[in-house]
Protein backbone atom coordinates (compact mmCIF):
# COMPACT_ATOMS: atom_id res chain seq x y z
CA UNK A 1 0.00 0.00 0.00
CA UNK A 2 1.47 3.56 -0.83
CA UNK A 3 2.18 6.22 1.58
CA UNK A 4 1.20 9.83 1.46
CA UNK A 5 5.49 10.48 1.24
CA UNK A 6 5.65 7.72 -1.60
CA UNK A 7 2.39 9.17 -3.64
CA UNK A 8 4.13 12.70 -3.14
CA UNK A 9 7.12 11.50 -4.59
CA UNK A 10 5.62 9.79 -7.65
CA UNK A 11 3.54 13.45 -8.27
CA UNK A 12 6.92 15.22 -7.59
CA UNK A 13 9.04 13.22 -10.27
CA UNK A 14 5.85 12.94 -12.68
CA UNK A 15 5.64 17.04 -12.50
CA UNK A 16 9.73 16.87 -13.67
CA UNK A 17 9.23 14.72 -16.18
CA UNK A 18 6.56 16.57 -17.81
CA UNK A 19 8.62 19.61 -17.63
CA UNK A 20 11.79 18.01 -19.61
CA UNK A 21 9.65 16.40 -21.95
CA UNK A 22 7.71 19.70 -22.47
CA UNK A 23 11.09 21.50 -23.00
CA UNK A 24 12.22 19.51 -24.94
CA UNK A 25 9.55 19.49 -27.61
CA UNK A 26 9.54 23.35 -27.35
CA UNK A 27 13.06 22.80 -28.47
CA UNK A 28 12.54 20.60 -30.82
CA UNK A 29 9.60 22.46 -32.47
CA UNK A 30 11.43 25.87 -32.68
CA UNK A 31 14.22 23.48 -33.95
CA UNK A 32 12.50 22.36 -36.94
CA UNK A 33 11.04 25.63 -37.31
CA UNK A 34 14.28 27.43 -38.18
CA UNK A 35 15.24 25.02 -40.43
CA UNK A 36 12.09 25.14 -42.65
CA UNK A 37 12.37 29.02 -42.22
CA UNK A 38 16.20 28.03 -44.06
CA UNK A 39 15.12 26.14 -46.25
CA UNK A 40 12.07 27.97 -47.78
CA UNK A 41 14.18 31.10 -48.09
CA UNK A 42 16.98 29.19 -50.08
CA UNK A 43 14.49 27.81 -52.22
CA UNK A 44 11.80 30.52 -52.79
CA UNK A 45 13.40 34.22 -51.93
CA UNK A 46 14.98 36.10 -55.26
CA UNK A 47 13.27 33.25 -57.82
CA UNK A 48 13.61 35.78 -60.72
CA UNK A 49 16.95 36.85 -59.47
CA UNK A 50 18.52 33.91 -59.40
CA UNK A 51 17.17 32.88 -62.65
CA UNK A 52 18.34 35.27 -64.15
CA UNK A 53 15.19 36.88 -65.28
CA UNK A 54 15.03 40.43 -65.61
CA UNK A 55 13.64 42.52 -62.79
CA UNK A 56 12.82 45.02 -60.41
CA UNK A 57 14.41 44.93 -57.13
CA UNK A 58 12.55 45.55 -53.83
CA UNK A 59 14.53 46.04 -50.56
CA UNK A 60 12.62 46.67 -47.27
CA UNK A 61 14.34 49.32 -44.98
CA UNK A 62 12.08 48.86 -41.43
CA UNK A 63 12.27 48.99 -38.18
CA UNK A 64 15.85 50.68 -36.13
CA UNK A 65 18.11 51.79 -39.14
CA UNK A 66 21.76 50.62 -37.57
CA UNK A 67 23.82 50.55 -40.71
CA UNK A 68 23.73 46.55 -40.39
CA UNK A 69 25.60 44.73 -42.74
CA UNK A 70 22.88 42.75 -43.63
CA UNK A 71 20.54 45.10 -45.22
CA UNK A 72 23.66 46.74 -46.79
CA UNK A 73 24.31 44.35 -48.20
CA UNK A 74 20.82 43.55 -49.73
CA UNK A 75 20.98 47.19 -51.49
CA UNK A 76 24.73 45.94 -52.81
CA UNK A 77 23.12 43.36 -54.27
CA UNK A 78 20.61 44.92 -56.30
CA UNK A 79 23.18 47.34 -57.41
CA UNK A 80 25.76 44.61 -58.68
CA UNK A 81 22.73 42.32 -59.90
CA UNK A 82 22.77 42.30 -63.88
CA UNK A 83 19.19 41.26 -64.14
CA UNK A 84 17.39 44.10 -61.86
CA UNK A 85 16.57 46.72 -63.48
CA UNK A 86 15.84 49.07 -60.93
CA UNK A 87 15.81 48.99 -57.05
CA UNK A 88 12.30 49.63 -55.46
CA UNK A 89 12.85 50.93 -51.46
CA UNK A 90 9.89 50.25 -49.43
CA UNK A 91 10.26 52.55 -46.36
CA UNK A 92 8.75 52.27 -43.16
CA UNK A 93 10.82 53.16 -39.95
CA UNK A 94 11.50 56.05 -37.48
CA UNK A 95 15.44 56.16 -38.49
CA UNK A 96 17.61 54.99 -35.53
CA UNK A 97 21.59 55.79 -35.53
CA UNK A 98 22.85 58.95 -37.69
CA UNK A 99 25.73 57.09 -38.72
CA UNK A 100 23.82 53.82 -39.54
CA UNK A 101 21.51 56.18 -41.79
CA UNK A 102 24.41 57.69 -43.35
CA UNK A 103 25.55 54.61 -44.47
CA UNK A 104 22.43 53.53 -45.67
CA UNK A 105 22.06 56.81 -47.59
CA UNK A 106 25.29 56.29 -49.51
CA UNK A 107 24.83 52.64 -50.16
CA UNK A 108 21.99 53.83 -51.86
CA UNK A 109 23.93 56.39 -53.99
CA UNK A 110 25.94 53.84 -55.34
CA UNK A 111 23.13 51.97 -56.72
CA UNK A 112 21.50 55.09 -58.17
CA UNK A 113 24.87 55.97 -59.89
CA UNK A 114 24.18 52.35 -62.07
CA UNK A 115 20.17 52.43 -62.11
CA UNK A 116 17.37 53.86 -61.11
CA UNK A 117 15.96 54.28 -57.74
CA UNK A 118 12.21 54.96 -56.24
CA UNK A 119 11.30 55.42 -52.57
CA UNK A 120 7.89 53.99 -51.36
CA UNK A 121 7.22 55.35 -47.93
CA UNK A 122 4.59 53.55 -45.88
CA UNK A 123 3.44 54.25 -42.68
CA UNK A 124 6.56 56.09 -41.81
CA UNK A 125 9.72 57.93 -43.31
CA UNK A 126 11.04 59.89 -40.57
CA UNK A 127 14.61 61.41 -39.46
CA UNK A 128 17.14 58.62 -40.21
CA UNK A 129 14.52 57.16 -42.66
CA UNK A 130 14.03 60.12 -44.42
CA UNK A 131 17.59 60.10 -44.86
CA UNK A 132 17.73 56.77 -46.55
CA UNK A 133 14.85 58.23 -48.61
CA UNK A 134 17.01 60.76 -49.68
CA UNK A 135 19.38 58.42 -51.45
CA UNK A 136 16.48 57.58 -54.40
CA UNK A 137 15.73 59.67 -57.08
CA UNK A 138 12.07 60.00 -56.38
CA UNK A 139 10.07 59.65 -53.12
CA UNK A 140 6.61 58.38 -53.46
CA UNK A 141 4.15 58.50 -50.37
CA UNK A 142 0.23 57.96 -49.02
CA UNK A 143 -1.32 60.75 -48.32
CA UNK A 144 -1.34 59.87 -44.76
CA UNK A 145 2.45 58.82 -44.13
CA UNK A 146 4.74 60.80 -41.99
CA UNK A 147 7.70 61.91 -43.29
CA UNK A 148 10.19 64.46 -42.68
CA UNK A 149 11.45 65.12 -38.91
CA UNK A 150 14.74 66.51 -40.15
CA UNK A 151 16.73 67.03 -36.90
CA UNK A 152 19.73 64.86 -34.52
CA UNK A 153 19.52 63.92 -31.00
CA UNK A 154 21.79 62.55 -28.09
CA UNK A 155 20.24 61.49 -25.14
CA UNK A 156 21.28 59.71 -22.22
CA UNK A 157 20.00 58.57 -18.98
CA UNK A 158 20.97 60.63 -15.56
CA UNK A 159 20.99 58.71 -12.46
CA UNK A 160 22.64 60.98 -10.18
CA UNK A 161 20.19 62.51 -8.21
CA UNK A 162 18.60 58.76 -7.60
CA UNK A 163 22.50 57.14 -6.49
CA UNK A 164 21.97 60.51 -3.89
CA UNK A 165 18.88 59.39 -2.84
CA UNK A 166 19.73 55.96 -1.92
CA UNK A 167 23.69 56.80 -0.52
CA UNK A 168 25.22 55.55 -3.48
CA UNK A 169 28.52 57.74 -5.19
CA UNK A 170 30.64 56.58 -8.26
CA UNK A 171 34.23 57.00 -7.79
CA UNK A 172 36.61 57.72 -10.90
CA UNK A 173 39.88 58.52 -11.95
CA UNK A 174 39.96 60.00 -15.66
CA UNK A 175 42.69 61.80 -17.65
CA UNK A 176 40.80 64.77 -18.29
CA UNK A 177 37.11 66.31 -17.07
CA UNK A 178 35.36 65.53 -20.54
CA UNK A 179 36.22 62.19 -20.70
CA UNK A 180 33.60 59.55 -20.50
CA UNK A 181 31.57 62.68 -20.59
CA UNK A 182 28.08 62.70 -19.39
CA UNK A 183 28.57 59.63 -17.69
CA UNK A 184 25.09 59.00 -16.18
CA UNK A 185 26.42 59.13 -12.55
CA UNK A 186 26.50 63.18 -11.89
CA UNK A 187 25.26 66.27 -13.07
CA UNK A 188 26.03 66.93 -16.77
CA UNK A 189 28.62 69.72 -16.92
CA UNK A 190 28.30 72.85 -18.42
CA UNK A 191 31.48 71.67 -20.39
CA UNK A 192 30.08 68.47 -21.38
CA UNK A 193 26.75 70.04 -22.44
CA UNK A 194 28.20 71.96 -24.72
CA UNK A 195 30.54 69.39 -26.31
CA UNK A 196 27.20 67.27 -26.80
CA UNK A 197 26.04 70.62 -28.23
CA UNK A 198 28.98 70.74 -31.27
CA UNK A 199 28.20 67.35 -31.86
CA UNK A 200 24.87 67.44 -32.29
CA UNK A 201 24.73 70.94 -34.05
CA UNK A 202 27.11 69.15 -36.60
CA UNK A 203 25.21 66.62 -37.69
CA UNK A 204 22.08 68.63 -37.68
CA UNK A 205 23.93 70.62 -40.70
CA UNK A 206 25.11 68.01 -42.19
CA UNK A 207 21.31 66.94 -42.00
CA UNK A 208 20.11 70.18 -43.39
CA UNK A 209 22.76 70.25 -46.50
CA UNK A 210 21.39 67.06 -47.15
CA UNK A 211 18.50 67.89 -47.13
CA UNK A 212 18.68 70.92 -49.46
CA UNK A 213 20.86 69.57 -51.89
CA UNK A 214 18.58 66.24 -52.97
CA UNK A 215 15.48 68.15 -52.61
CA UNK A 216 16.54 71.14 -54.02
CA UNK A 217 15.69 73.79 -51.43
CA UNK A 218 16.60 77.63 -50.74
CA UNK A 219 17.13 78.93 -47.32
CA UNK A 220 13.81 79.50 -46.59
CA UNK A 221 12.16 76.61 -48.07
CA UNK A 222 14.62 74.43 -46.07
CA UNK A 223 14.09 76.07 -42.96
CA UNK A 224 10.07 75.60 -42.41
CA UNK A 225 10.90 71.54 -42.84
CA UNK A 226 13.92 71.75 -40.49
CA UNK A 227 12.63 72.60 -37.08
CA UNK A 228 12.59 68.84 -36.45
CA UNK A 229 8.64 68.42 -36.98
CA UNK A 230 6.51 65.37 -39.37
CA UNK A 231 4.85 66.14 -42.20
CA UNK A 232 1.72 63.97 -43.31
CA UNK A 233 2.71 63.15 -47.26
CA UNK A 234 0.12 65.98 -48.32
CA UNK A 235 1.31 68.39 -46.39
CA UNK A 236 4.90 67.42 -47.47
CA UNK A 237 4.02 67.32 -51.17
CA UNK A 238 3.87 71.16 -51.59
CA UNK A 239 7.07 71.40 -49.22
CA UNK A 240 8.99 69.50 -51.62
CA UNK A 241 9.71 67.02 -49.33
CA UNK A 242 7.89 64.04 -52.00
CA UNK A 243 7.58 63.95 -55.25
CA UNK A 244 4.16 62.16 -55.58
CA UNK A 245 1.10 60.61 -53.87
CA UNK A 246 1.16 56.47 -54.32
CA UNK A 247 2.15 53.88 -53.38
CA UNK A 248 4.00 50.76 -55.27
CA UNK A 249 1.91 50.98 -58.56
CA UNK A 250 2.71 55.03 -59.42
CA UNK A 251 6.37 53.94 -58.59
CA UNK A 252 6.20 51.34 -61.37
CA UNK A 253 4.36 53.43 -63.41
CA UNK A 254 7.30 56.33 -63.16
CA UNK A 255 9.63 53.52 -63.63
CA UNK A 256 8.18 52.83 -66.98
CA UNK A 257 7.57 55.80 -67.62
CA UNK A 258 10.39 58.05 -66.78
CA UNK A 259 12.97 55.24 -66.90
CA UNK A 260 12.19 53.34 -69.82
CA UNK A 261 11.55 50.25 -68.27
CA UNK A 262 9.94 47.16 -69.92
CA UNK A 263 6.76 47.20 -68.77
CA UNK A 264 5.16 43.72 -66.67
CA UNK A 265 8.50 43.06 -64.93
CA UNK A 266 8.47 41.38 -61.95
CA UNK A 267 9.03 42.81 -58.72
CA UNK A 268 11.30 40.78 -56.98
CA UNK A 269 12.12 40.61 -52.90
CA UNK A 270 15.79 40.63 -51.96
CA UNK A 271 16.06 39.04 -48.27
CA UNK A 272 18.21 37.79 -45.54
CA UNK A 273 19.04 34.35 -46.34
CA UNK A 274 19.41 33.45 -43.06
CA UNK A 275 15.28 32.46 -42.44
CA UNK A 276 14.08 33.36 -39.31
CA UNK A 277 17.79 34.27 -38.04
CA UNK A 278 17.00 37.47 -39.46
CA UNK A 279 14.41 38.60 -37.35
CA UNK A 280 16.70 38.00 -34.48
CA UNK A 281 17.15 34.71 -31.83
CA UNK A 282 14.35 36.16 -29.83
CA UNK A 283 11.91 37.35 -31.63
CA UNK A 284 12.03 34.43 -34.32
CA UNK A 285 11.94 32.10 -30.55
CA UNK A 286 8.80 34.77 -29.45
CA UNK A 287 6.79 33.82 -32.82
CA UNK A 288 7.11 30.00 -32.42
CA UNK A 289 6.92 30.19 -28.36
CA UNK A 290 3.53 31.90 -29.62
CA UNK A 291 2.37 29.40 -31.92
CA UNK A 292 2.95 26.48 -29.24
CA UNK A 293 0.41 28.38 -27.30
CA UNK A 294 3.46 30.02 -24.67
CA UNK A 295 2.44 33.22 -24.45
CA UNK A 296 3.37 34.33 -21.56
CA UNK A 297 7.15 33.00 -22.83
CA UNK A 298 6.84 34.77 -26.05
CA UNK A 299 6.12 38.27 -24.22
CA UNK A 300 9.50 37.78 -22.28
CA UNK A 301 11.39 36.96 -25.19
CA UNK A 302 10.03 39.84 -27.31
CA UNK A 303 11.32 42.31 -24.57
CA UNK A 304 14.71 40.85 -24.56
CA UNK A 305 14.78 41.78 -28.27
CA UNK A 306 13.52 45.27 -27.60
CA UNK A 307 15.95 45.41 -25.28
CA UNK A 308 18.80 44.01 -27.07
CA UNK A 309 17.67 46.50 -30.05
CA UNK A 310 17.89 49.44 -27.95
CA UNK A 311 21.18 48.99 -26.72
CA UNK A 312 22.29 49.01 -30.50
CA UNK A 313 21.39 52.72 -30.72
CA UNK A 314 24.80 54.18 -29.50
CA UNK A 315 25.44 57.55 -30.67
CA UNK A 316 23.97 60.18 -32.09
CA UNK A 317 20.38 59.52 -33.04
CA UNK A 318 18.15 60.77 -36.19
CA UNK A 319 15.12 58.93 -34.96
CA UNK A 320 11.25 60.01 -34.46
CA UNK A 321 8.84 58.55 -32.03
CA UNK A 322 5.42 59.84 -31.20
CA UNK A 323 4.91 61.69 -27.89
CA UNK A 324 8.93 62.02 -27.67
CA UNK A 325 10.44 63.24 -30.49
Amino acid sequence: MATPESTADYMVDRRKLRRKISFWRIAAFIACAFAIGALATKLGGGTAARLGANHIARVAIKGLIIGDDETLKLIRDAGESKTASALLLAIDSPGGTTTGSDKVYQEIRRVAAKKPVVAVVGTLAASGAYIAALGSDRIIANGNSLVGSIGVLFQFPNVSHLLDNVGVKIEEVKSSPLKAAPNGYEPTSDAARAVLAGLVEDSYVWFKGLVKDRRQLNDTELAIVSDGRVFTARMGLPLKLVDQLGGEREAIAWLESEKGLTKGLPVTDYKSEQGFRALGLFSSAAYMAEIAGLKEFATILRQEQGAKDARALDGLLAIWQAGKY
